[in-house]
Formats: structure tokens, sequence, C-alpha cells
């Protein structure tokens, strides 16, 4: 790496790194314990707009830098940090910056694992629900402070977190705002297993592998799209209809035909249809 390469990494708060068909995110602030700021949250936003254009992407695993996923805000701004402008009372709150970083993360096309390398709190937990899959390191602690701090929680995670570990533990956490270790964090749900510190990354990308190995690209981006929305639907009606739609469509792909051909004749597929040239719309509204 070029001496101009590396002030650039230097001073980038998020790197985006390959393994292979995996893209890698890096949060990179680790003289902050990779603490978030509005200029962390447009550059993951755009990161994931260029994952999801670049068909030889499979899947993303996001982690930080250092001995810390995320501390949470950045309160460098000391008590005018969470000063934003607007006005609640007329209704012209401005969006939350984390809220938009979890809508991005969970309109991903592709799957999406991380590797929780260290502590995380605040917005640095929060973000992390709409992934579909967590592994902590065994040195991670997690925090939903948000009363800690006299603020409510973000990010979405009102909708995200009691759909991930039910609403009993999901109270817990929030009203009493505690740090949750690893162990418990299993317990409950919130992370699918805890590893060696040393191994937390090796092993999401381990996982981001085997979700997508052998698979086709657009199948899993609308198999993420319709598990996650149909949370909120309001009867199996609604998903029946949306997969009669992928059904119907998904039917007459190429992709379909190589699937079943190369079951028939026991080989490897291989997929031709491509994310980038868009999804089948199987929703009649967008979230």
């Amino acid at each position: 790496m070029s001496s101009e390469n590396s002030v650039q990494a230097d001073s980038d708060p998020v790197l985006l790194e390959r393994d292979g068909e995996i893209a890698v995110v890096r949060l990179n602030r680790p003289d902050r314990l990779n603490a978030f700021t509005d200029e962390m949250g447009e550059r993951l936003i755009a990161v994931f707009d260029e994952t999801d254009a670049d068909d030889t992407v499979r899947a993303v695993v996001i982690t930080g830098t250092g001995r810390a996923f995320c501390a949470g805000a950045d309160l460098a701004a000391g008590g005018d940090t969470f000063v934003l402008e607007g006005d609640p009372g007329t209704g012209g709150a401005p969006a939350d910056q984390g809220g938009r970083v979890s809508l991005r993360i969970y309109r991903s096309h592709k799957p999406v694992i991380v590797a929780i390398n260290g502590p995380a709190a605040g917005v640095g937990v929060t973000m992390t629900l709409p992934a579909d899959i967590r592994i902590a390191s065994d040195t991670a602690k997690f925090g939903f402070v948000f009363t800690r701090r006299g603020l409510v929680p973000e990010a979405c995670s009102t909708w995200f977190l009691p759909r991930v570990v039910g609403v009993s533990t999901a109270l817990e956490w929030t009203l009493s705002a505690r740090m949750v270790p690893a162990a418990e964090a299993l317990e409950r749900g919130l992370v699918r297993e805890v590893v060696p510190a040393e191994r937390v990354l090796d092993r999401a990308i381990e996982v981001a592998r085997e979700l997508v190995e052998g698979t086709a690209p657009v199948s899993v981006a609308l198999t993420r799209q319709m598990m996650w929305r149909m949370l909120g639907a309001d009867s199996p009606e609604v998903a029946h209809r949306a997969e009669s739609i992928g059904i119907y469509v998904r039917g007459v792909s190429d992709d379909v035909r190589e699937g079943v051909d190369a079951f028939l004749s026991k080989r490897v597929p291989q997929f031709p249809d491509r994310v980038s040239d868009g999804l089948p719309q199987l929703f009649e509204t967008e979230n």
C-alpha cells in the first residue's frame, strides 16, 4: 500500500475489503473505539450501495478495527451531541442517522453477518440488529444504554430487538441499560455463537460462505427480503401472496432451469441471473 493510500485508509471511518466473494466492512476509528459519527453513517450507507451493485459480492461481514466493535455515538460534543436541527413538537424531527444505517442494512440484497470483535454500545449494537447473523467475541459486551443518557432507543431497534430476542428481554435490556455479557447475549439469542477474539472475523467469513455457497444470488436476495418483511405481515395470507408471486416469477427464470439441471446432472450449478439486473417486485408497497 502506498503512503497516500495508507493515509486515506487511516482517515476513512469505514473500510471496504474483500475476502473472495465476501465483502468485509470495517468500522475504522480505533482510537475512538470506533465511535459512531454522521460521517461513518454516510459511509456505511454508501458501502452497502457498493456491495449491492457488485455481483461478485455474495455476502457482507461487518466488524470493527481494534479492541472494540463500536462504543456508540461519539460524545466529543459533550451535552450538545444529540442536539439536532428540527422541531419535534411540530413533527419536524430529522431522520435518526443510526436508523438510516439500520434501514440500509435491512434493505441489503446480500446476506449480512456481524463479527462483533469487542464491546458494542448504543448505536454500536442497535445497528447490528438488521443483520442476519451476529457472531460475538468472548470479549464482547452489549449495552442498550439510552436511558442512562436521557435518550430512547434508536436505529429502528424498538422494531428489531423484540423480534430478535423477544419483548421481555428487549424491555429488560433497554429499561435497565445495563451491560450484557457475551454469554447472556448468546443465551437470549442476540448472537448465534461466541468464539475467541482472534477467531471472530474468520468465523463470520466462514458462516457467510456457508450461506451463499451453491445458491442463486437472486433467490438469496429475495428470500432475505421476504423473511424480514413477513415479520410485520398482518396474516399468513400476505406471505402466501408474496410467495406465490415469487414462485411464479422465478419459476420461468434461467436460474431455475440451471438449478434443476445441475441437480439432475449431479454437478455444481452456475446460476446466470444477477442481482444488479433487478429483483422482482413481490410486495405492493415499499417499506
